[in-house]
Order: structure tokens, then sequence, then C-alpha cells
């Protein structure tokens, strides 16, 4: 029975997918074990290290599937060891040429190499919903262009934007983030398989040749040295994790707040029969964007302990060494559930144009304040023009009254400006500076980065 909320069947699809979970499951962790057993008999066998038809025999005969997990699991009560049952298991699939199962490794090579087999599936899955991410963010920031909102620093109404602006900031994210997972890839992707302190001494001469041939046949790159006592791959991996998890969480959050009733600039994806609330018949809960906000924190936690890792005691320890084993699973279980979850949020929203443009006017003019200020500045000084305009605003504010009313009743404003500047100044499509020629500027340079698809 699962005992942990990414395997349970009724909101464990909350906290991961289907897809990611297979990747830390019991099951593949095993197998990629037995693979990395089966690529180092090969490559030995290949060298002379143990004979060439043992070699055969075990790539042909050790297999994952065919183990008793049970049985195994019993072992390793027993042996209070976490490898060993699994050696035995596959020596005897392989009968005879079972004695040369393991030859000159220690556990950690194979556990190492194992968990980094899995996490080049997960970096894949990663790496694919980044992408879609970025594409879904680039289609949504041209879409939304030209669309008129506003701005709010503190909380608060501040100045004009559009959306597409603010939908270009996130994608300039993901595209970093892109630029990441192609810089990283190679540093992390890298196996380990040098014996018991990382010198080879088990193998001879032929160590570091072993080593390269073996994971070659398995697609991870070779080590300058071994790194059994050096845990910054792992570490750097869940800190880019950390960077997209931060901005998904953010947007998560961003979203949430103008979906609230009294903002109501966007609204999550609704389907028929979905429901808000046990009691509250008409709510329309962000259960989707509370959900994607809300896997940040764990993820951040979870990353900590990966970080806490690197402090290995001498040449290797199961100290540090087996927080990785939690840890890693559940940052990459927990961003799958943000990314696709993320992808359904931006695919399937409504934006509430109308909206946005009557939160535009809901401030009474006073939300081009600055373009007022400028403008009068000009022709008065900016510092002088500060003080007026500030005056007003403050009294618009306290009495409610239109910005442009206050303005113009102002002796000293009246004889600068007249009715139709101010109509002019306070139109909010007037005053959104770069925003749109910015959000070419940002697709265009994701089209130009080579990280998004043509």
């Amino acid at each position: 029975m699962a005992s942990h909320l990414i395997d349970f069947l009724l909101i464990g699809n909350n906290f991961g997918t289907p897809e990611m979970r297979a990747v830390w499951s019991e099951h593949n962790r095993l197998t990629k074990q037995v693979d990395v057993e089966v690529a180092l008999a090969l490559a030995e066998g290949e060298l002379g290290v143990i004979p060439a038809d043992a070699a055969q025999t075990i790539a042909a005969k050790a297999d994952a599937s065919a183990l008793n997990v049970e049985e195994i699991a019993q072992d390793a009560v027993r042996m209070k060891h976490s490898l060993m049952p699994t050696i035995t298991a596959i020596q005897k699939q392989c009968g005879d040429a079972g004695e040369y199962i393991h030859y000159g490794v220690t556990t950690q090579d194979i556990v190492d190499t194992a968990t980094v087999l899995q996490l080049q599936q997960a970096f894949a899955i990663v790496e694919r919903d980044t992408q879609l991410m970025a594409v879904e963010l680039k289609r949504l920031a041209k879409k939304y262009q030209h669309t008129p909102m506003t701005g709010r620093t503190h909380g608060m109404q501040a100045l004009p934007t559009t959306f597409g602006f603010k939908l270009a900031v996130w994608l300039d994210e993901f595209v970093r983030h892109l630029e990441r997972l192609k810089e990283i890839k190679a540093r992390v992707l890298v196996g380990n398989v040098n014996g018991a302190i990382g010198t080879y001494a088990s193998f001879g001469e032929l160590g570091p040749q072993i080593e390269r041939l073996m994971l070659d046949k398995l697609g991870l790159g070779t080590p300058n040295i071994g790194w059994q006592s050096a845990r910054d791959r792992f570490s750097e991996y869940a800190s880019v994790v950390v960077l997209i998890s931060g901005t998904l969480g953010k947007i998560g959050n961003e979203l949430y707040n103008l979906m609230r009733t009294e903002i109501n600039e966007v609204e999550e994806p609704f389907s028929a029969g979905k429901i808000g609330s046990t009691t509250m018949p008409h709510k329309r809960n962000p259960a989707a964007l509370e959900g994607l906000a809300s896997l940040t924190a764990p993820i951040f936690k979870s990353a900590l302990l990966i970080h806490e890792s690197m402090k290995v005691e001498h040449e290797r320890d199961a100290m540090s060494w087996r927080a990785e084993w939690i840890a890693l699973p559940e940052v990459n279980i927990y961003l799958s559930a943000q990314l696709q979850n993320a992808l359904g949020i931006l695919r399937g929203m409504s934006v509430n144009e109308k909206q946005m443009l009557a939160n535009l006017e809901l401030q009474n003019g006073l939300l081009l304040s600055e373009k007022v200020m400028f403008e009068i500045g000009k022709r008065m000084g900016k510092q002088t023009a500060h003080h007026l305009v500030y005056e007003c605003s403050m009294k618009a504010f306290e009495q409610n009254r239109h910005f442009k009313e206050v303005l113009l009743e102002d002796p000293v404003l009246s004889a600068q400006v007249t009715a139709q500047e101010l109509d002019a100044w306070l139109n909010p499509v007037n005053y959104l500076g770069c925003a749109p020629q910015k959000v070419d500027e940002v697709i265009r340079y994701a089209d130009n980065s080579g990280l998004l698809p043509a």
C-alpha cells in the first residue's frame, strides 16, 4: 500500500506524473542497476578482464524483470546491505558465469551510475516540458503583445503594461532555464566506475579503459576522476530544478492573484463538472494554480537535502548518500507535476481583456500620474511638477474624484495644460512605453537561441 502522496491513487497526479514516477520507481531502479552490471561485464569481457563467454552469458541471462523483488528484499533485511542481494540474484540467473558479476567494482559504482541512468531519463522529460513551456509562453506573449493591463508594484496599481509583456518576462526566464539545462547536461550525466575508493586498484592499469568503455555502452560521460566523494553534479542539477520550479511557482501565484474575484483578469481552465467547493456551489476556485504554486516549496526543501549531501566523510560514506535517494526522485517528480500542470493552465486559461481595460480605469485616471508629471515637468521643471501633481493625486484619491477634474481645478496647473492634452495623457494605451517592442525582442532572442523548435 502506498504511504507517500506521490504514489496515492486519488491525489498522486497532483504531485507527480505517471511518466516521471515510472522513472524513479523501484522497478526502474533495479533495472538500471542490472543494466550497469551487464555493461560492466561486457566491457570487461571485451578487454579480457573476465572470460568473453561469461560476459555474453551475463548479458543474455541477467533480467531485472524476472527477479523476485520480495525475495531480494527479505535477503536485504538479513544481509543488511542494499545491493548484495541483487548481485546474488543476478548470479543465480547467470549460472557459472555469475561468478564474474560485479567484478572489481564497489556498491556505490553501481548505484551511482544506475541513478545517473534514471536521471538521464528524468532530464529528458524535464528538458522536453521546459521547452514546451517556452513554446507556449512565446505563443501567448505574441497573442497578447498589445493587450493593455495594469502593472502592479507592492501589490498596488502602478503603470499600464501589456499582458504580453508580462508573459515575455516569463518566456525569457524559460529560455534561460533551457540554456542552463543544455550547459549542465554533459557535467551531470556522468557515470562512475572506479572501485572501492576510486583508484581503480581492483582493475589494475585497465581501470580507466574499463570505465570508459562501460560508460560508452550506457551512453554516459566518463569522469576525469572518481566522484564518489564529489556530489556537486547532483547538486548542480538540483539548483537548476529549483530555478525552474521557482519560475513556475511565481507564475502560479501571479495568475492566482489575477484570478481573484475583485481583479478577474484571468481564469484557469474550467470544465463542466469541476467542483470549487463542497459547500458553496458558486465557487470556481483556482485549484490548478494553487497546485502549481504549492510544489515550489517542497522542491526547495528537497533540493536542500541534495546540497547537504555534498559533505562527504573521507572517500565515501552513506550518511549523505542516502539523502540523495530520497530527494532526487522527489524534486524530479514534483517538477514533472508542475510542468504538466503549467502547460495545461497556459493552454486553456481565459484572459478577460475587457476586465483588464476596466481595471486600468479603476483609479479614475490616477494610474497615469507619472505621465502627467513628466509632461508638465517639461514646462515647469520635474520637481515642481511632482509636488503639484502629488497634491492633486492625494486630493483625487481621498475625495474619490476623477484625476482630470482635480488637475483642471488647480489654478497653477490649469494655466499650463488643456483638457484635450489631459485626455491624451490619461489614456493608458498611450503610456505603454516599449512594452510591445520588448515582446518582439524576447521572442526574437528565443527564436535565435536554437533551443526552441523552428
